[in-house]
C-alpha cells in the first residue's frame, strides 16, 4: 500500500526531570534532554512505515541542522523524502517538550512549515497513492485554505482519506469540519479536540454535533481512557490498553493513527483496527520519543505480549 502524508514538520526538543516546575521568571534544571524527530505528520508516517507500508512525505524544512535530524530519522524509517521542499530563507520548525508524566507543555516555532502551501504539491501525483493522510491543520497557515480541496481531489481520484488536525496553539478553533469530513474516510481527534472544535462543553455534545455533520468514521482518542469509534449513528469504546509504567506518552495518539491505517487500507473491520490502534498507541510509550518503541519488529510484537497480553496481529 502507498500512502501519502502532508503534514508539518518539526524536530522535538524534549526536557525531562526537573528541579522544579518551570517558571516565567526562573530558571530550572532539566536532567534529561533529547532531541528527536517531532511532528504529528512525522511521527504518524514513520510508525506507518515501520509497521510495513510504503510512505511519501510532503512538507516544508529548511537547510539548517534541524532538517538534517528530520531527514536522517526518515531514512531510518524509510520514509521517502523525495517530494519535501526546502525553504533556504526559513528554519526548520522545533518544539520544545517540557515533559511531565504522560502530560506536557510544548513551544513551537513553525519555521519552514508556516510556509508550505498547496503550490509546492504536484496535484497530478495523487493518483499514485491509495491512501492521503493530512495532519496538523493548525500549523499549516498556508496549507490549511485548501484541505477540504486537497481531500476532495484524493476522492475523486479514489483514494481512502484520514484527517487528524491537531490542537489549535491560538485556541481559535477557526476550522469548518462540514466542509472537510465529507471528504474524510476516518477523523482523528482527541477528546479536547473534537469538543473545542465542536464549541462544545462536553464530549457527548460534540458526538451530537458532529452527528449533523456529513462525516464517514471518527475515532476519538481518550488517553488512558481508551478511544470511542464513532460510524453509522453508532459508537465503540475501547478501554484501550493500560500502560503503568509510562516511559514517554510524545506521539502515542499519532502512533495510534498508523496503527489503524495499517489495518484500514487492509480492509479489516473498524473494532480491529480500533484494537489494533489501541495496541500500537500502548506499545508506543514504552520507550522514549514517538517512534522508537515501534522501530524494531521483535521488539513490538514481544512487548504486546509480555507487557500487554496482545498479539499484535
Amino acid at each position: 500500500m502507498k500512502v501519502l502524508v502532508i503534514g508539518e514538520l518539526n524536530v522535538d526538543i524534549i526536557l525531562d526531570d526537573f528541579s522544579d516546575s518551570p517558571q516565567i521568571g526562573r530558571e530550572v534544571l532539566a536532567e534529561k534532554m533529547n532531541i528527536t524527530l517531532g511532528s504529528s505528520s512525522a511521527i504518524f508516517a514513520s510508525n506507518l512505515s515501520n509497521l510495513g507500508n510504503h510512505v511519501d512525505f510532503m512538507g516544508g524544512i529548511g537547510n539548517d541542522y534541524f532538517a538534517e535530524v528530520i531527514l536522517k530519522s526518515f531514512a531510518k524509517h524509510k520514509v521517502r523524502t523525495q517530494l519535501l521542499t526546502r525553504f533556504p530563507n526559513h528554519p526548520t520548525g522545533a518544539t520544545f517538550v517540557l515533559n511531565a508524566g504522560e502530560d506536557r507543555a510544548n513551544v513551537t516555532h513553525l519555521g519552514a512549515m508556516a510556509h508550505f502551501s498547496i503550490e509546492q504539491i504536484d496535484l497530478n501525483q495523487l493518483n499514485q497513492y491509495q491512501h492521503l493522510h493530512i495532519s496538523s491543520y493548525f500549523f499549516q497557515p498556508k496549507l490549511k485554505k485548501d484541505i477540504s480541496t486537497l481531500f476532495r481531489l484524493a476522492k475523486n481520484g479514489g483514494l481512502t482519506t484520514s484527517f487528524d488536525m491537531q490542537w489549535d496553539p491560538l485556541e481559535h478553533w477557526d476550522i469548518d469540519l462540514s466542509e472537510i469530513l465529507p471528504y474524510v474516510d476516518i477523523f482523528f481527534p482527541n477528546e479536547a479536540e473534537l469538543i473545542n472544535a465542536t464549541h462544545s462543553q462536553s464530549l457527548e455534545e460534540a458526538i451530537n454535533h458532529l452527528r449533523h455533520i456529513n462525516y464517514h468514521i471518527c475515532a476519538v482518542k481518550q488517553g488512558n481512557k481508551g478511544s470511542t469509534l464513532l460510524h453509522n449513528q453508532s459508537s465503540n469504546h475501547h478501554p484501550g490498553f493500560l500502560n503503568a509504567d509510562v516511559v514517554d506518552a510524545i506521539g502515542a495518539g499519532d502512533s495510534f493513527n498508523a496503527g489503524f491505517i495499517h489495518q484500514f487500507i487492509r480492509r479489516h473491520p473498524l473494532d480491529k483496527c480500533q484494537d489494533y490502534a489501541s495496541l500500537v498507541a500502548a506499545i508506543s510509550t514504552t520507550q522514549i520519543g514517538g517512534t522508537r518503541a515501534l522501530e524494531d519488529r521483535q521488539y513490538r510484537e514481544e512487548k504486546a505480549i509480555a507487557q500487554f497480553g496482545k498479539a499484535l496481529s
